[in-house]
Protein backbone atom coordinates (compact mmCIF):
# COMPACT_ATOMS: atom_id res chain seq x y z
CA UNK A 1 0.00 0.00 0.00
CA UNK A 2 3.21 2.31 0.07
CA UNK A 3 1.97 4.24 -3.34
CA UNK A 4 -1.22 4.80 -1.70
CA UNK A 5 -0.26 5.84 1.86
CA UNK A 6 -1.73 8.36 3.89
CA UNK A 7 0.40 10.65 5.34
CA UNK A 8 -0.22 13.43 7.85
CA UNK A 9 1.80 15.72 9.53
CA UNK A 10 0.08 19.23 10.93
CA UNK A 11 -0.85 21.31 13.66
CA UNK A 12 -3.77 22.74 13.76
CA UNK A 13 -5.56 25.14 16.73
CA UNK A 14 -8.95 26.74 18.08
CA UNK A 15 -9.63 27.85 20.92
CA UNK A 16 -10.75 24.58 23.09
CA UNK A 17 -8.61 22.20 21.01
CA UNK A 18 -4.25 22.09 20.07
CA UNK A 19 -3.38 19.45 17.46
CA UNK A 20 0.18 18.48 16.62
CA UNK A 21 -0.40 14.96 14.68
CA UNK A 22 2.25 13.08 12.44
CA UNK A 23 2.02 9.41 11.31
CA UNK A 24 1.38 7.18 7.87
CA UNK A 25 -1.09 4.30 7.49
CA UNK A 26 0.91 2.17 7.03
CA UNK A 27 -2.24 -0.73 6.33
CA UNK A 28 -5.51 -0.66 4.73
CA UNK A 29 -7.74 -0.44 7.74
CA UNK A 30 -6.50 1.59 10.71
CA UNK A 31 -8.62 2.31 13.78
CA UNK A 32 -8.30 5.80 15.63
CA UNK A 33 -9.12 6.08 19.21
CA UNK A 34 -9.16 8.18 21.69
CA UNK A 35 -11.34 9.59 24.50
CA UNK A 36 -14.05 12.55 24.03
CA UNK A 37 -12.49 15.69 23.03
CA UNK A 38 -9.51 14.74 21.91
CA UNK A 39 -10.35 16.46 18.09
CA UNK A 40 -10.62 12.66 16.41
CA UNK A 41 -13.61 14.13 14.08
CA UNK A 42 -11.54 17.17 13.64
CA UNK A 43 -8.18 15.12 12.44
CA UNK A 44 -10.74 13.54 9.82
CA UNK A 45 -12.13 17.45 8.45
CA UNK A 46 -8.97 18.73 8.13
CA UNK A 47 -7.80 15.41 5.92
CA UNK A 48 -10.70 16.14 4.20
CA UNK A 49 -10.74 19.76 3.66
CA UNK A 50 -13.62 20.66 5.57
CA UNK A 51 -10.86 22.50 7.59
CA UNK A 52 -7.51 23.79 7.15
CA UNK A 53 -4.57 23.29 9.25
CA UNK A 54 -2.18 26.06 10.50
CA UNK A 55 0.59 24.80 8.90
CA UNK A 56 2.18 21.17 7.69
CA UNK A 57 1.51 18.62 5.05
CA UNK A 58 -1.52 15.75 4.29
CA UNK A 59 -0.54 14.18 1.24
CA UNK A 60 -1.79 10.53 -0.36
CA UNK A 61 1.15 8.69 -1.98
CA UNK A 62 2.75 11.49 -3.95
CA UNK A 63 -0.23 13.66 -3.78
CA UNK A 64 -0.38 16.60 -2.01
CA UNK A 65 -3.95 17.57 -0.41
CA UNK A 66 -2.54 20.59 1.79
CA UNK A 67 0.94 21.83 1.97
CA UNK A 68 1.48 25.14 4.36
CA UNK A 69 4.75 25.63 2.61
CA UNK A 70 4.15 25.37 -1.38
CA UNK A 71 0.61 27.00 -0.24
CA UNK A 72 -1.36 24.03 -1.54
CA UNK A 73 -4.68 23.04 0.13
CA UNK A 74 -6.71 21.36 -2.53
CA UNK A 75 -10.70 21.56 -2.33
CA UNK A 76 -12.60 18.58 -0.74
CA UNK A 77 -14.05 17.21 -3.80
CA UNK A 78 -10.64 17.19 -5.41
CA UNK A 79 -9.01 14.91 -2.44
CA UNK A 80 -11.26 12.12 -3.19
CA UNK A 81 -11.57 11.34 -0.04
CA UNK A 82 -14.74 9.61 1.13
CA UNK A 83 -16.88 10.78 4.23
CA UNK A 84 -19.31 8.75 5.99
CA UNK A 85 -20.34 10.05 9.65
CA UNK A 86 -22.56 8.01 12.34
CA UNK A 87 -25.50 10.05 10.98
CA UNK A 88 -26.21 9.65 7.46
CA UNK A 89 -26.84 12.19 5.79
CA UNK A 90 -28.74 11.25 2.80
CA UNK A 91 -30.91 13.65 0.72
CA UNK A 92 -34.61 12.61 1.90
CA UNK A 93 -36.20 13.47 -1.54
CA UNK A 94 -34.30 10.91 -3.41
CA UNK A 95 -34.67 7.27 -3.40
CA UNK A 96 -31.85 4.97 -1.88
CA UNK A 97 -30.65 4.22 -5.91
CA UNK A 98 -30.26 8.08 -6.60
CA UNK A 99 -28.54 8.77 -3.79
CA UNK A 100 -25.63 6.56 -4.65
CA UNK A 101 -26.22 7.57 -8.10
CA UNK A 102 -25.57 11.58 -6.91
CA UNK A 103 -21.55 11.60 -6.99
CA UNK A 104 -21.91 9.85 -10.33
CA UNK A 105 -22.58 12.76 -12.47
CA UNK A 106 -19.13 12.27 -14.95
CA UNK A 107 -20.30 9.39 -16.04
CA UNK A 108 -22.64 8.35 -18.88
CA UNK A 109 -26.16 6.61 -17.93
CA UNK A 110 -24.67 3.18 -18.67
CA UNK A 111 -21.83 2.87 -16.90
CA UNK A 112 -23.53 5.24 -13.89
CA UNK A 113 -26.10 2.29 -13.92
CA UNK A 114 -23.70 -0.21 -13.52
CA UNK A 115 -21.89 1.62 -10.84
CA UNK A 116 -25.05 1.96 -8.79
CA UNK A 117 -26.15 -1.73 -9.13
CA UNK A 118 -22.47 -2.80 -8.00
CA UNK A 119 -22.61 -0.68 -5.05
CA UNK A 120 -25.74 -2.09 -4.06
CA UNK A 121 -24.92 -5.45 -4.63
CA UNK A 122 -22.00 -5.25 -2.82
CA UNK A 123 -23.85 -3.84 0.59
CA UNK A 124 -26.80 -5.96 -0.03
CA UNK A 125 -28.96 -3.20 -0.25
CA UNK A 126 -30.54 -3.55 -3.87
CA UNK A 127 -34.20 -4.32 -1.96
CA UNK A 128 -33.21 -1.05 -0.82
CA UNK A 129 -33.01 0.79 -4.30
CA UNK A 130 -36.43 2.08 -4.30
CA UNK A 131 -36.99 3.46 -0.65
CA UNK A 132 -36.09 7.03 0.32
CA UNK A 133 -34.32 8.04 3.44
CA UNK A 134 -37.47 8.05 5.75
CA UNK A 135 -38.13 4.32 4.99
CA UNK A 136 -35.22 3.11 5.90
CA UNK A 137 -33.70 2.04 9.55
CA UNK A 138 -30.53 3.53 10.46
CA UNK A 139 -28.64 0.63 9.55
CA UNK A 140 -29.76 0.78 6.18
CA UNK A 141 -29.14 4.62 6.08
CA UNK A 142 -25.38 3.82 6.92
CA UNK A 143 -25.68 0.98 4.32
CA UNK A 144 -26.78 3.56 1.34
CA UNK A 145 -24.22 6.11 2.90
CA UNK A 146 -21.36 3.96 2.47
CA UNK A 147 -21.98 2.86 -1.16
CA UNK A 148 -22.17 6.31 -2.22
CA UNK A 149 -19.06 6.93 -0.54
CA UNK A 150 -17.47 4.18 -2.64
CA UNK A 151 -19.12 4.67 -5.74
CA UNK A 152 -17.05 7.62 -7.00
CA UNK A 153 -14.07 4.78 -6.22
CA UNK A 154 -12.18 7.26 -3.60
CA UNK A 155 -8.62 7.38 -3.00
CA UNK A 156 -9.70 7.56 0.55
CA UNK A 157 -11.95 6.92 2.85
CA UNK A 158 -12.69 8.33 6.16
CA UNK A 159 -15.11 6.80 8.96
CA UNK A 160 -16.61 8.82 11.47
CA UNK A 161 -18.50 6.07 13.96
CA UNK A 162 -20.54 5.23 11.02
CA UNK A 163 -21.30 1.38 12.48
CA UNK A 164 -23.51 2.74 15.52
CA UNK A 165 -26.44 1.58 13.79
CA UNK A 166 -25.42 -1.75 13.21
CA UNK A 167 -25.30 -5.05 15.09
CA UNK A 168 -21.94 -7.06 15.18
CA UNK A 169 -22.92 -9.50 12.36
CA UNK A 170 -23.94 -6.41 9.94
CA UNK A 171 -20.90 -4.75 10.69
CA UNK A 172 -18.49 -7.29 10.53
CA UNK A 173 -20.47 -7.98 6.52
CA UNK A 174 -20.19 -4.14 6.05
CA UNK A 175 -16.36 -3.93 7.28
CA UNK A 176 -15.43 -6.92 4.72
CA UNK A 177 -17.31 -5.98 2.04
CA UNK A 178 -15.31 -2.25 2.19
CA UNK A 179 -11.80 -4.47 2.92
CA UNK A 180 -12.77 -5.82 -0.90
CA UNK A 181 -12.38 -2.58 -2.48
CA UNK A 182 -8.59 -1.89 -1.30
CA UNK A 183 -9.30 1.30 -0.23
CA UNK A 184 -7.10 3.09 2.11
CA UNK A 185 -9.70 3.20 5.31
CA UNK A 186 -9.50 5.29 8.72
CA UNK A 187 -12.00 4.49 11.00
CA UNK A 188 -13.03 6.78 14.14
CA UNK A 189 -14.24 4.51 16.63
CA UNK A 190 -15.25 3.76 20.00
CA UNK A 191 -15.49 0.34 20.03
CA UNK A 192 -12.57 -1.51 20.57
CA UNK A 193 -14.37 -4.66 19.01
CA UNK A 194 -13.67 -2.26 15.89
CA UNK A 195 -9.98 -2.91 15.90
CA UNK A 196 -9.89 -6.30 16.43
CA UNK A 197 -9.89 -7.64 13.50
CA UNK A 198 -7.00 -9.08 11.61
CA UNK A 199 -4.88 -6.80 9.87
CA UNK A 200 -5.69 -3.89 11.53
CA UNK A 201 -3.59 -1.09 12.88
CA UNK A 202 -4.26 1.27 15.63
CA UNK A 203 -3.81 5.13 16.19
CA UNK A 204 -4.34 6.45 19.96
CA UNK A 205 -4.75 10.38 19.85
CA UNK A 206 -4.07 11.52 23.35
CA UNK A 207 -3.28 15.28 24.28
CA UNK A 208 -3.42 16.55 20.52
CA UNK A 209 -0.68 13.69 19.38
CA UNK A 210 -0.28 10.68 18.07
CA UNK A 211 0.88 8.91 21.31
CA UNK A 212 1.17 4.98 19.95
CA UNK A 213 0.44 2.99 16.73
CA UNK A 214 0.90 -0.71 15.38
CA UNK A 215 -0.98 -3.68 15.63
CA UNK A 216 -3.99 -2.90 17.00
CA UNK A 217 -3.60 -5.71 19.90
CA UNK A 218 -0.62 -4.86 20.68
CA UNK A 219 -1.41 -0.90 20.71
CA UNK A 220 -4.47 -1.64 22.73
CA UNK A 221 -3.80 -3.64 25.45
CA UNK A 222 -1.85 -1.31 27.73
CA UNK A 223 -4.55 0.96 27.31
CA UNK A 224 -7.71 -1.21 27.57
CA UNK A 225 -8.48 -0.76 30.80
CA UNK A 226 -8.24 3.02 30.64
CA UNK A 227 -10.42 3.11 27.37
CA UNK A 228 -12.67 1.38 28.41
CA UNK A 229 -12.84 3.95 31.71
CA UNK A 230 -12.88 6.72 29.19
CA UNK A 231 -15.58 5.87 26.92
CA UNK A 232 -17.74 4.23 29.24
Amino acid sequence: MAETSLSVNLSYRREDLALDVSFVLRLQWTVLFGSSGEGKTTLLRLISGLLTPKEGRISLGDRAFFDSTSRTNLAPSQRKAGFVTQHASLFPHLTARENVAFGLHKLNPSQRDSRVEEMLDLFEARTLAERRPEKLSGGEKQRIALARALAPRPSLLLLDEPFAALDLSARSLITGRIRETGVPVLHVSHDLADAWQMDTEALILEDGRIQAQGDARKVLTPYRDRLLAQLS
